[in-house]
C-alpha cells in the first residue's frame, strides 16, 4: 500500500511539473513580441495624443482608478465568483506601476495577457478583445502612459481568492482555450461604417466583456458576431448588462441617435446610465469622436435578436396612472412607491426627460433578470458627469427597507403601466443585499 500511495505521489507531483511546465511554454508562444530593455525614448506630441484618445476609447481609466483617488493608480475591487481582484497601479512609477515595462512588454499585456515576468494575467483584464488592436496603437497607448501620465506609488493588492485559485500558471491553460490571438475580420456583409463600429465594440470598446454571458470557465461565451449569444446580456458585478442586441429587452426600442446621446451623455429623455456602465460613459464614452459614436450605434443597431428573448411586449393597459393619481391604493406596492419613488419618477412613471428616469417602457425594469434593479434600489447610484447637461444627479439607497419591502416594491414598478416582467421575491433581495455586503463591507445595509 505505501508503494502505491508514494507511486501517486511521484506520478502526481511529475503531472503537476509537467503542467507547470506546459503553462510556461504556452505563456512563451502568447508573446507576440520577446522583451526588451525600456528604452529612453521620447514620442511626440500627436502620437501621445492618439495615446490619450485610445486610453479613454478602451476604458482604461473605469477599472485601473478609485474614485476620489488618481486616475490609473488601480485599487478598484472587481468581484468574481471565487472573491475579489483589484486592478493594477498602470502609472509609470517604476516600483509600483508600469514604469520598467518596454514597449514589447506594455504590447504583451495588453493584447495577450502575459505580464512582465510572463505570468498570465487574470481574464478580468479584457486581453481577449484588445488583442485585435494594433501594434502601432499599442505604441500610441504606451506614449501616453509613459510621457504624459503622472507617476503614483501605490502598491498592488493581493485578491481574496483561495489559495488554489490564486495560482497563475493555471490562467495559461484557460488563455490557450478562451483567449486566442486573433485578428478583426471585417462582415463584407456591413457598410464601412457598421464594420469600423464592429472593430470599436470588439476590440477597444470590449462591451462584450460585460454584456456577453460567460460560461462556467468564466469564459465569454462568443468573441464576435459569429454567435447571437454576442452581446446578449450578462450578469457581472452584480449588475445585469443589458442585451444590445435587437429584441425588446435590447436595443429595439433605441434608434441610432438614442444610442449616440446615452454614450456621450449617459442619458436620454427615458434611461440613464447607472452602475458600472456610468463609470465607461464618465470616463470613456464621452470623450469618443462623433464618427465612432455613429460607428458603434449603426453596428448595435443592425445587430439581429438574441435567442429564446421576446421580439414584442405584451399588450397592457395602464391602469396604474389613474391608480396613483386617485389616491385610493389598493396594495402597499402602491403606498411605498408613492412614499419613496412617486416625486422623482412620477404618477405616470415617465419621469423628468434627462433628470429622472422612465421606469415605464425602460428595458433595465423589463429585464427578465432584476439584479439590476434590485441593486440600484438598495444602493442607490450616481449619474455620470458629463458636459452636456448642467448637474448630475444622484438616486439615494433604500437600504433602510426591508427585503420584503424592496421585493414589493420592484415587482410594483415592473408590473405597472405598460410594464410586463416576471417577479422577484424577497430572497432574491436578499441575495443582492448580502453580495453588496461582500462588496464594500464597511457601508450598512441593514
Amino acid at each position: 500500500m505505501k508503494k502505491i500511495v508514494s507511486g501517486l505521489v511521484v506520478i502526481g507531483v511529475i503531472g503537476f511539473l509537467g503542467a507547470y511546465g506546459g503553462s510556461s511554454w504556452i505563456m512563451k508562444s502568447r508573446k507576440a513580441i520577446e522583451s526588451g530593455e525600456v528604452a529612453a525614448l521620447k514620442y511626440d506630441d500627436a502620437l501621445i495624443q492618439k495615446g490619450e484618445y485610445l486610453a479613454r476609447l478602451s476604458d482604461c481609466a473605469a477599472c485601473h482608478s478609485v474614485p476620489g483617488d488618481a486616475e490609473y493608480a488601480g485599487g478598484l475591487a472587481m468581484q468574481t465568483p471565487f472573491g475579489a481582484i483589484y486592478s493594477t497601479n498602470i502609472t509609470p512609477d517604476a516600483e509600483t506601476g508600469i514604469g520598467n515595462y518596454s514597449l514589447a512588454e506594455f504590447t504583451n499585456a495588453v493584447k495577450h495577457g502575459v505580464r512582465k515576468d510572463d505570468a498570465p494575467l487574470y481574464p478580468a483584464m479584457p486581453y481577449t478583445s484588445y488583442t485585435i488592436m494594433s501594434d502601432d496603437d499599442m505604441q500610441a497607448m504606451y506614449a501616453y502612459f509613459m510621457e504624459k501620465v503622472p507617476a503614483v506609488k501605490k502598491a498592488n493588492a493581493p485578491s481574496t481568492f483561495p489559495w488554489v485559485m490564486s495560482m497563475r500558471w493555471p490562467v495559461a491553460y484557460w488563455q490557450f482555450l478562451f483567449s486566442p490571438i486573433r485578428e478583426f475580420q471585417p462582415n463584407p456583409d456591413l457598410s464601412d461604417l457598421e464594420n469600423h463600429g464592429a472593430y470599436l465594440v470588439e476590440g477597444p470598446g470590449h462591451c462584450g466583456a460585460c454584456h456577453t454571458p460567460r460560461g462556467i470557465a468564466y469564459q465569454e461565451k462568443a468573441l464576435s458576431n459569429d454567435s447571437n449569444l454576442y452581446l446578449s446580456g450578462a450578469l457581472i458585478d452584480g449588475w445585469r448588462a443589458k442585451s444590445l442586441r435587437g429584441e425588446v429587452q435590447g436595443l429595439k426600442l433605441w434608434s441610432e441617435g438614442d444610442v449616440v446621446e446615452f454614450l456621450q451623455t449617459g442619458r436620454t429623455d427615458k434611461v440613464i446610465a447607472f452602475g458600472a456602465m456610468a463609470d465607461v460613459v464618465e470616463h470613456s464614452s464621452q470623450y469618443w469622436s462623433d464618427e465612432d459614436l455613429n460607428a458603434t450605434a449603426a453596428y448595435l443597431k443592425q445587430l439581429t435578436p438574441a435567442p429564446n428573448k421576446i421580439l414584442e411586449l405584451p399588450k397592457k393597459e395602464d391602469t396604474t396612472t389613474d391608480l396613483l393619481l386617485s389616491g385610493k391604493y389598493r396594495d402597499l406596492g402602491a403606498i411605498l412607491y408613492v412614499e419613496h419613488c412617486y416625486t422623482c419618477h412620477r404618477a405616470d412613471g415617465e419621469g423628468v426627460p434627462r433628470i429622472f428616469p422612465a421606469l415605464n417602457l425602460n428595458s433595465a425594469v423589463l429585464a427578465n433578470n432584476a439584479q439590476s434593479v434590485i441593486q440600484v434600489t438598495l444602493e442607490g447610484g450616481k449619474m455620470p458627469d458629463t458636459p452636456a447637461d448642467r448637474m448630475a444627479f444622484t438616486m439615494p439607497a433604500f437600504n433602510h427597507l426591508s427585503d420584503e419591502e424592496v421585493a414589493i416594491i420592484v415587482n410594483f414598478i415592473r408590473n405597472s403601466w405598460n410594464n410586463t416582467s416576471p417577479e422577484v421575491s424577497a430572497k432574491d433581495v436578499a441575495e443582492i443585499r448580502q453580495f453588496l455586503r461582500n462588496k464594500a463591507p464597511n457601508i450598512t445595509l441593514n
